[in-house]
């Protein structure tokens, strides 16, 4: 087994000038980098938490690592499979269940992939790699959220 690792930073940028004195003290945004002069990723809490609606919030982000991870995985396998895919977009949905105490977890989610293929005779192995690609996705495989796909396989 190979063991790959991966390295991120998290700078939180919304100290107001008081720090966390308050909880209404301060803002949720915070910058995520990567390495390599990747592009900086603004974020911030979900406005239900007091956060910036105009940027990322980690549920979201959370929810396209999984859809990206299994559409990476989709091409791959499409690819090897000789399918032609020529179009791939996702509108993953995801629910956050929040206890009492203010606790939660993510489930229920639901990616909705809708694929273009070149192929019509190739339509059923196309909508039965997405099986494969789910096993074979690093992230679904890391979480324990339900993940349902409800994909949509047409000829372009």
């Amino acid at each position: 087994m190979k063991i790959h690792k991966f390295e991120t930073q998290v700078q939180w940028t919304g100290n107001l000038g008081t720090g966390t004195k308050t909880y209404t003290s301060y803002s949720r945004d915070h910058a995520i980098l990567g390495k390599d002069k990747k592009e900086v990723i603004a974020a911030s809490s979900d406005p239900i938490f007091r956060g910036d609606k105009s940027k990322y919030n980690p549920e979201e982000l959370f929810l396209a690592s999984i859809a990206s991870c299994h559409m990476l995985w989709y091409l791959h396998l499409c690819a090897d499979q000789g399918i032609t895919v020529t179009n791939y977009k996702d509108s993953p949905i995801a629910e956050l269940l929040l206890s009492e105490d203010g606790s939660g977890k993510i489930e229920n989610i639901i990616l909705q992939p809708q694929i273009l293929i070149k192929e019509k005779s190739l339509i059923d192995l196309a909508t039965k790699l997405h099986q494969d690609a789910h096993h074979f996705c690093f992230i679904a495989s890391s979480v324990n959220s339900s993940i349902k796909i409800q994909a949509h396989v047409s000829v372009s």
